[in-house]
């Protein structure tokens, strides 16, 4: 099963999406609390009007798709490969960039890992006006050589004149990035380099810092994506200190939303927040 909660600030908002003839409906509170949905279903057929659903419920409105202000919107199709297992929390990650991010932005990857998220954020913002920048950076040197070695691989050696990388905490991104760029995307994968040193993982303290850095630097339209890895020790007070965090940002500036796989406890989880 998948939860699926959106947050506009700290009020927690359900809404269905549908693809064709799919709908997804989020639905069952734990303890009646609107703010903890459980769990969620999947439809592939319409589903009837009753006394609990109907047309003419205008208090209820049923939504072909997410939000047009919504990080989740135009990515309708992605988002059902995910429920059905086809996708992954990366892949996810990904497809909402691409609605987001465009030629010649300015982004961040404040955890550059094995150079994934690093190699498609430099297609995305690669264009001939050599305007876009990708600024990378890793607590691991280790990880920043896995990174160049990966684009060498890739061939991506034209698009790496558009990146810089950085061999400090995603904490300090903002005495990296300059103070007048127009960041566009702040991207987290959070947990501990895969293929590397189990023993160093992303932690709570520095992460909220680096959320804050990121929230300072984002421009109106971006957003702040991150992936996280509970499957480790103190992964789960890493999320739950996300979610105190993200609990506290305002309606008016910010949608957050999350994607929870409930029979898979330390499956990724993937958290957006779109700043309007």
């Amino acid at each position: 099963m998948l939860s699926l909660r959106f947050w506009l600030g700290s009020l927690s908002i359900q809404k269905p999406i549908t693809s064709s003839s799919r709908r997804l409906l989020a639905s069952s509170q734990k303890n009646g609390s609107w703010n903890n949905p459980r769990s969620f279903c999947c439809c592939v057929k319409a589903i009837k009007n009753n006394d609990f659903i109907s047309e003419s419920n205008s208090n209820f409105p049923l939504s072909s798709s997410p939000p047009r202000d919504s990080p989740l919107s135009g990515v309708e199709d992605t988002l059902i490969s995910y429920v059905s297992g086809k996708k992954k929390a990366t892949e996810v990650a990904h497809q909402v960039w691409k609605q987001v991010v465009q030629r010649g932005d300015t982004v961040v990857d404040a955890t550059c890992g094995n150079g994934f998220d690093t190699l498609a954020m430099l297609k995305l913002v690669a264009d001939d006006s050599g305007k876009g920048r990708v600024y990378g950076m890793d607590i691991q040197k280790d990880a920043l050589d896995k990174t160049s070695t990966l684009l060498e691989e890739s061939h991506c050696l034209n698009e790496k004149q558009y990146l810089k990388l950085f061999h400090i905490c995603h904490s300090k991104m903002d005495e990296v990035v300059p103070l007048d760029a127009s960041v566009r995307l702040v991207a987290f994968n959070l947990g501990y380099l895969p293929g590397g040193d189990k023993e160093i993982v992303t932690r709570s303290e520095t992460t909220l810092l680096a959320l804050e850095a990121a929230k300072r630097i984002i421009i109106p339209g971006g957003l702040i994506s991150i992936v996280v890895y509970v499957g480790h020790p103190g992964g789960w007070d890493e999320l739950e200190a996300i979610q105190a965090f993200t609990s506290t940002m305002t309606v008016d500036n910010w949608i957050c939303c999350k994607l929870q796989m409930l029979n898979r406890p330390c499956a990724p989880i993937p958290i957006f927040l779109f700043r309007r």
